[in-house]
């Protein structure tokens, strides 16, 4: 008896994914039918980024994108320093697709020498027809490690003192071509900060893009955190910009408060003030690539 109730058991489960599949299919046929489908959104932006901070997008399954960040010196260090252009960070950035809904980054940037890796996750797409959604959201989450060089000797340099996190819900709106919207309610904790400061951040960021050409489209980003409403040292980050797009690349230039190109210190760090001439010019040039498994070839005798 115990034999045959494992045996009934295994050829259920394995009858199921066939039933499944068979139900799916009837379901779809009947949907056509009566002329309901699901109509989910794409393109609500173009590049996993916004300018310095993340968009809902991900990378599709088995799609590597290869990111260049770049940001010149403060405009206003005057015409010896060529406004800025003489000076520069930099930040490397590779984000691969595992699946249709989870990515993974990883960075590595001139600013305090600093590697992330990052993960993200479409949790809801924005859809009509017979599911409703009225907005896309994702999760973003990336931890970071500062690699600089300690040198001042009262200073314990250990692993868990060089960490911070951030998190973020994305929540965006595709509301017609030209026009997409994005919330992003943000979370940072730094391990280790200065004398008066507090580890952890909130800020809020909204941006969105306004698509007036068939490969232009104009960018706008913005985050109230919660350390420039009580610091006059740290300001909240502002970016304008121009997207790009040249088939396989995305090219976006723009000008922003924030050299930084890592999360918690973009939301935190940000030093310039648009009111000083305490900007920066900057480019963000993304390229992607299908990565397609190699097959083994069979050896004939």
């Amino acid at each position: 008896m115990k034999k045959l109730y494992l045996t009934t058991i295994a050829i259920l489960l394995f009858l199921l994914p066939i039933y499944s599949q068979g139900d799916d299919d009837l379901m779809n046929l009947l949907d056509e039918e009566v002329g309901e489908s699901t109509e989910y959104t794409a393109y609500t932006f173009k590049s996993t980024r916004i300018i310095n901070g993340h968009s809902i997008e991900r990378m599709p399954r088995k799609q590597l994108d290869f990111r260049i960040n770049h940001r010149f010196g403060e405009v206003n260090s005057g015409a010896y320093n060529l406004f800025g252009l003489d000076n520069a960070l930099i930040n490397f950035c590779f984000e691969y697709g595992i699946t249709d809904w989870l990515q993974v980054g990883l960075r590595r940037g001139t600013y305090q020498k600093t590697y992330d890796g990052s993960i993200k996750l479409s949790l809801l797409r924005q859809s009509k027809g017979k599911r409703i959604m009225p907005v896309t959201i994702s999760y973003f989450g990336d931890m970071a490690i500062n690699t600089l060089e300690i040198t001042d000797p009262n200073l314990e340099d250990k692993l868990i003192h060089r960490l911070s996190f951030t998190n973020q819900l994305l929540i965006a709106r595709k509301f017609n071509e030209s026009i997409s919207v994005q919330l992003s309610p943000t979370y940072v904790h730094r391990n280790r900060v200065g004398v008066g400061l507090e580890n952890d951040i909130y800020a809020v960021g909204l941006g969105g893009r306004y698509k007036f050409h068939r490969r232009l489209a104009l960018m706008a980003e913005y985050f109230l955190t919660s350390n420039s409403l009580e610091s006059e040292v740290y300001y909240s980050p502002l970016a304008l910009g121009l997207d790009i797009e040249t088939g396989g690349h995305v090219f976006q230039i723009f000008v922003t408060n924030s050299r930084t190109m890592v999360e918690h210190a973009v939301i935190g760090e940000t030093t310039g003030s648009w009111l000083d001439g305490g900007i920066y010019f900057g480019f963000n040039m993304s390229r992607v690539f299908a990565v397609r498994g190699f097959k083994k070839k069979k050896h004939h005798e």
